[in-house]
């Protein structure tokens, strides 16, 4: 079937709107019509070269929309059925059995690849294979095919247009604090970045009831919302050189948790001085390659400190979307707080205004 799709055609480059070609579902597959989707910073670490396919590639990862069509194998949602979509893994590994997919011994040949794992591809232009199947998905496009595995059926009482975000970078920052670090009531939380990762962090904090939440973010107007949505002190790094002594003055012991969405060596290493006794500093955010681990091995040992690499939160989303959708229709995570809708047709724009701060999260709308 022919779809429209935002593509890349060169590491780095801008997305053009193109009409592809889409395979029609197979066995397995389910047809699923975009009605929005999420814009991660993954993808843009992937239009950027950092992963295994060459362009041209139609990304996205955190579709949702109408199921369509089902292959013939399919049980979970059936066509009519709105779904959230979300990363893939495959139910029989170790990892998957124990309730842990996000650690799928087959996540990097699901998610990854840019193909299937018989290495076809599901999207083509005149003839010629487009890399497809981004996270089991592609959802940059009109129309989108995904699995079992990773579409999570939605309640017929919320915007199905914004649920897409709750896939990745949503379950991300709430399900590091909720089910990776599982802060207990009272402690205390630092959170580097205020970005939609960061900002779900602060959401995730209150759900749990952290005492001491404190966001680490440049852009005033994040700092703010920061606020609006519960945490308890913020700190402007540009004000605030160094790290450790800014945190100390709220907390003098030491954090209990700290959280960190930037990926930037020197805020990690930093962030290690700001750890109390047995301290735990949870890392999501993405260093450049051959970055160290931080801290120094003497205080991590003399103090207890562990550091714990986290992907998706340590979420399983069949348990931990719905969860997040119930606490959101109790009013007590206003995700969609962090949301600016923008067409498919103004990704780049949209790309740019955030890069800038200007927004938090984008969620784009496929053009008609």
């Amino acid at each position: 079937m022919k779809v429209k799709a935002a593509v890349v055609r060169e590491a780095g480059g801008n997305f053009d709107i193109a009409e592809l070609d889409l395979d029609d579902p197979r066995d397995d597959e389910i047809l699923v019509r975009v009605k929005g989707v999420g814009l991660c910073h993954t993808d843009l670490i992937a239009r950027d070269g950092m992963m295994p396919f060459a362009p041209p590639a139609v990304l996205g990862h955190e579709g949702s929309g109408i199921v369509e069509r089902v292959g013939a194998k399919v049980r979970k949602v059936k066509p009519g059925d709105a779904v959230g979509i979300t990363f893939r893994s495959c139910g029989v590994c170790p990892r998957c059995k124990r309730g842990d997919p996000a650690y799928c011994h087959t996540m990097p040949q699901l998610n990854y690849a840019g193909m299937r794992p018989d290495g076809s591809k599901a999207l083509h232009e005149n003839g010629a294979d487009v890399v497809s199947n981004f996270f089991g998905q592609s959802s940059f496009a009109t129309y989108a095919l995904a699995y079992e595995r990773n579409v999570v059926k939605l309640p017929d009482d919320v915007p199905v247009e914004l649920m897409g975000p709750l896939g990745c970078g949503i379950q991300t920052g709430a399900g590091g604090i909720m089910r990776s670090l599982a802060c207990e009531k009272g402690s205390t939380l630092l959170v580097l970045g205020g970005g939609a990762v960061g900002l779900s962090a602060v959401m995730g904090a209150v759900v749990q009831e952290c005492g001491t939440i404190i966001v680490v973010e440049p852009y005033a107007q994040r700092r703010k919302l920061a606020k609006e949505l519960g945490a308890t002190h913020t700190i402007d790094p540009k004000a605030s050189t160094d790290l450790a002594a800014a945190v100390r003055e709220i907390v003098p012991i030491g954090v209990d948790y700290a959280f960190d969405t930037t990926g930037i060596p020197a805020v990690l290493q930093a962030t290690m001085g700001c750890l109390g006794p047995h301290g735990v500093f949870g890392i999501v955010g993405v260093p450049p390659p051959g970055t160290p681990v931080p801290g120094d091995l003497l205080s991590v040992i003399t103090f207890g400190h562990a550091v714990k690499g986290i992907i998706e939160g340590d979420s399983d989303p069949d348990t931990f979307i719905p969860e997040m959708i119930a606490l959101y229709k109790a009013g007590r995570f206003p995700f969609d707080r962090l949301i600016r809708t923008y067409p498919m047709s103004e990704i780049n724009k949209a790309i740019a205004d955030q890069h800038q701060g200007d927004c938090v999260k984008v969620v784009l709308l496929p053009d008609a």
